[in-house]
């Protein structure tokens, strides 16, 4: 499917895609949600896409027997549902935020028509959807290498932003042992087991059901690193 459009307008140099992000207009609505919300189940409509300005939300999908595996996290600065953008008519995953969000949900044609008239606006898309690729070809070499040990340990850097660009987040929001379970591909019950363990180490820090979030400290790269 072509995304030509006829008609494009001149491009505007003074054109800031992170002002655009940042506002409501043309096709653009941005609102905030409480943690749990459903942005959009697998089988709806795919007629817009989605960045996150902050918040964290998890991508999942549910065999035809019922089984649930969570294929994405994704955190402030992220796009979700672009698959629509390439012509996907129905999503293929359910998108649930996992902590309070802010999120501007933007049209499909108005995006598709942005893409061709804001080169800038590409360029950030362009690098999300590389990013993600990235991110996936990482996520498979970890289920097929790594122990769930160091699976659990990765899941919680990156919920943490390690790795990314600015200052790592000291506190990252309450995420259950069930949802980590089913990141990392293991027991609820490895998870626990781990996650007592990393705080014995002094790797992480949080309460008996760390309700006020989880701390997580550069020292757990030491689970990664360790052969």
């Amino acid at each position: 499917m072509s995304l030509a459009l006829p008609h494009m307008k001149r491009v505007d140099k003074d054109f800031d895609p992170k002002v655009f992000l940042a506002g409501t207009a043309d096709g653009r609505n941005l609102a905030d949600h409480p943690k749990n919300h459903v942005m959009f189940l697998q089988g709806d409509p795919a007629n817009a896409i989605f960045y996150i300005k902050s918040g964290k939300i998890k991508l999942t999908v549910i065999s035809k027997h019922g089984k649930e595996a969570v294929v994405a996290l994704l955190g402030a600065g992220d796009f979700f549902g672009e698959g629509c953008l390439a012509g996907q008519p129905l999503r293929v995953a359910s998108a649930t935020t996992i902590s309070e969000c802010s999120i501007l949900r933007m049209e499909k044609a108005p995006a598709i028509r942005l893409m061709h008239e804001q080169p800038a606006f590409s360029e950030i898309l362009l690098h999300h959807l590389l990013s993600r690729n990235i991110r996936i070809e990482e996520d498979l070499v970890d289920q097929l290498f790594n122990s769930s040990e160091k699976r659990l340990a990765r899941v919680l850097l990156l919920l943490a932003n390690f790795g990314k660009e600015g200052k790592p987040d000291a506190v990252i929001p309450k995420i259950s042992q069930e949802t980590l379970a089913g990141i990392v591909g293991t027991t609820r019950s490895r998870v626990s087991f781990f996650m007592n363990r990393f705080r014995k180490l002094g790797y992480i820090q949080y309460d008996g059901k760390y309700d006020r979030g989880l701390e997580v400290h550069s020292s757990l790269l030491n689970v990664i690193l360790h052969d």
